[in-house]
């Protein structure tokens, strides 16, 4: 190996990836020139330390900078500064300012051209140089896929870095090949100025997960029943921790190896199935068996994960949820009968995608698992008879930790007291067993559950949560008043409890369908019981809120009288508010789709609901305002008539008076009138009527 001081300065591509980084955040916390300390040195530091490199003393940090993958992407906390990728010129600039340069293309394919570039580009300035600087491209095994067995008699012997020569690449990573041969080359023009490496790393794993980001995801859902295994699974995967590649990275930069290429892979030979057990389905099919003998003889790496994924997966699991920010959502709905907590803890599962448990749903499971084991035991049991023993071996390694006596003996003790207490279960350490075993299984441990209307008493609650300790300790606990430990795994985070007076829940019951009552506790004299029976074990001065307060996770009560509303979405919406934001996966591109569909459906269909129901009104006032309208000219018909008939009656005394003493001499005026021919005829007829009308006595005036 070459000595020489080693640089500062790191460029790295694509900060903001998975890889760019994990060993962006992991070199800018490593003291410079920390792996070139002698074994001896290493054991006089902190015994604690997980890999060498990491800042124990005082010393150079590395800077660290460089470009993102999407240019509005924020800049990383750890990057000293960040660069746009055009024009060339200024990132040519910036690249001459670092003493390392690390281009990663396993990621992203696209970035080959820019790498060759940098690498070329480099290489043309190479004069200037006031030392020595370093090109390492990360490239991937996937070049080494078609590689032929070196001893066709031992097909299972491993490659190593002297093999590198001979691999042969996959046909979709023809790019990545060229590029690790032209780099290569350009570093053997002026090593003492320009050295270049290539660092050929197994399938990335470790943190958020990358390529194995799928089948972490559809393990942590729980949707399907197994996870699927492309292929026979029985292909050898290459793999190293995305935290052991930057050591080796370190590595490389601080030692300066003579030797141009370098395997990053564990020691792990671990096939895809047993990987899938515990998409990039090109890269699942590689079956190449690695032994990288240059890394580890001539390296300095204490190793975050060396064995492999599956020796540390529980480590890995615990990066995975970190890194992602799954963490559990545990919630309680506690309150009377009829408060809707049934339909409350539904639409929280719905909105957080978390796993309902109720009691008897939880019952129904255990008794379904319990008879599906027994059921494969008598099958295996009948095979084996058969004669297909040697057939089962896999699969009863599957079935390991399964007692099937004790599945028995529980799922007959759990029928025989259902059949005694009429279809329901009475023993009540039955159903605390049932209860636990559902919140301790792997689904409400990694997304978290509501749990519906139970533990109902305070005993209840602490035979549910406490930790199984030995019988010693319990006493121990017991004897000092102290509370049996609780178990963090299951406790819940939230307690919410409904409130509501008698007089509500019955009516909220009364005004229920019969179909929705027949059948449940909801009918009028069980319901009466079971609200009496709440009421009664609530009134106690130790409750199972007690029990809550006492650990402190303080439950909160919602009075769901306030809101009026029978489907209780007011209380949901309430309660979202105060949990906060999912902590799960959002939701799929395929059900945000589903989702906006259904709501263009449900608007779609309430509008027009609600046009017939516009249109419904408006001919229902049409015909009301016809109606009255026919009443009223009816009305005003018979107003006339009437008016008609008295008038003609009041007209009858007035028509015979005129006749008998105004029409005589009337005719007598015309006729006058007629003869004389006045000027004003008017005027002259009624003077005239006047003077003749025989009412009027002349000579009393």
């Amino acid at each position: 190996m070459e000595e020489a001081p080693p640089g500062r300065r790191v460029f790295l591509n694509h900060l903001d990836s998975y890889c760019g980084r994990s060993i962006g955040e992991y070199l800018s916390t490593c003291v410079v020139g920390a792996t070139l300390e002698s074994p001896e040195e290493e054991e006089e530091g902190d015994e604690n330390d997980s890999a060498v490199g990491v800042l124990t003393t005082a010393g150079e940090i590395y800077e660290v900078v460089g470009t993102l993958s999407t240019p509005e992407s924020a800049s990383p906390p750890f990057a000293k500064e960040t660069y746009a990728v055009s024009p060339r010129e200024a990132l040519l600039s910036h690249l001459l300012e670092c003493d390392i340069v690390l281009y990663n293309i396993t990621e992203d394919a696209n970035q080959i051209e820019e790498a060759t570039w940098a690498a070329s580009a480099l290489h043309n300035e190479i004069e200037t140089f006031a030392k020595q600087k370093l090109f390492i491209l990360i490239s991937t095994i996937m070049t080494w896929a078609n590689t032929k067995p070196i001893d066709p008699e031992d097909p299972e012997a491993p490659f190593n870095e002297d093999d590198f020569r001979k691999r042969r690449s996959h046909p979709g990573f023809l790019d990545h090949i060229n590029a690790e041969k032209h780099i290569a080359k350009l570093g053997k023009t002026n090593k003492k100025k320009f050295s270049t490496y290539v660092v050929a790393s197994g399938h990335q794993y470790g943190a958020e997960e990358g390529l194995f980001h799928y089948f972490f995801k559809m393990c942590w859902l729980g949707e399907t029943p197994s996870i699927p295994v492309f292929g026979d699974g029985k292909n050898i995967i290459p793999t190293i921790h995305i935290r052991d590649l930057a050591i080796v990275l370190q590595n490389v930069a601080e030692h300066r190896p003579n030797f141009q290429y370098v395997l990053a892979v564990d020691a792990s030979m671990h096939t895809l199935g047993e990987l899938v057990k515990q998409m990039q389905l090109d890269m699942l099919f590689v079956n190449l068996r690695m032994e990288p003998i240059y890394l580890r003889e001539n390296f300095n790496i204490n190793w975050f994960a060396e064995t492999g994924l599956i020796e540390n997966i529980a480590q890995v699991i615990m990066e995975y949820k970190k890194a992602r920010g799954l963490l559990p959502l545990k919630v309680c709905i506690h309150g009377p009968p009829g408060s809707g907590k049934s339909t409350i803890a539904k639409e929280l599962c719905k909105h957080y995608k978390l796993h309902y448990v109720r009691t008897n749903d939880a019952i129904s499971e255990k008794i379904a698992h319990l008879e599906q084991i027994l059921a494969k035991e008598s099958d295996r049991v009948e095979r084996e008879v058969e004669g297909e023993g040697e057939d089962l071996v896999e699969e009863e390694e599957e079935e390991e930790g399964e007692n099937v006596e004790e599945a028995k003996e529980l799922l007959n003790a759990i029928k025989e007291n259902m059949q005694q207490n009429k279809g329901h279960l009475g023993d009540e350490y039955l159903l605390i067993k049932i209860l636990k075993d559902k919140l301790m299984s792997m689904p409400c441990r990694n997304q978290g559950y509501v749990l519906d209307g139970f533990p109902e008493t305070y005993e209840q609650a602490m035979d549910l949560f406490k930790v199984e300790d030995d019988e010693a300790e319990e006493e121990e606990d017991e004897a000092k008043g102290k509370m049996p430990r609780f178990n963090q795994i299951i406790i819940p985070e939230f307690i919410f409890s409904l409130m509501a007076s008698d007089e509500f829940l019955i009516n909220r019951i009364i005004k229920l369908p019969e179909s929705e009552v027949a059948g449940t506790d909801y009918a009028e004299n069980q319901f009466l019981h079971i609200l009496k029976h709440f009421r009664k074990i609530n009134a106690d001065d130790v409750t199972v809120l007690n029990y809550f307060d006492e650990l402190e996770i303080h439950p909160q009560f919602i009075d769901i009288a306030v809101y009026e509303d029978s489907e209780n979405r007011l209380t949901v919406s309430k309660i979202i508010k105060e949990i906060g934001e999912p902590r799960n996966y959002g939701l799929t591109d395929e059900e945000k789709e589903a989702l906006e569909r259904q709501a263009a459906e449900e608007r779609l269909a309430k509008e027009t609901q609600e046009k017939a129901e516009e249109k419904r009104k408006e001919d229902k006032e049409r015909e009301e305002r016809k109606a009255r309208w026919e009443e009223w000219n009816k009305q005003q018909e018979e107003v006339k008539k009437q008016e008609q008939e008295l008038l003609e009656a009041q007209s009858v005394p007035l028509r015979n008076y005129l006749m008998k003493n105004v029409m005589p001499t009337l005719m007598q005026g015309i006729n006058e009138c007629c003869r004389i021919r006045p000027d004003d005829p008017v005027n002259f007829l009624a003077e005239y009527l006047f003077k003749n009308s025989p009412d009027i006595d002349w000579n009393k005036r």
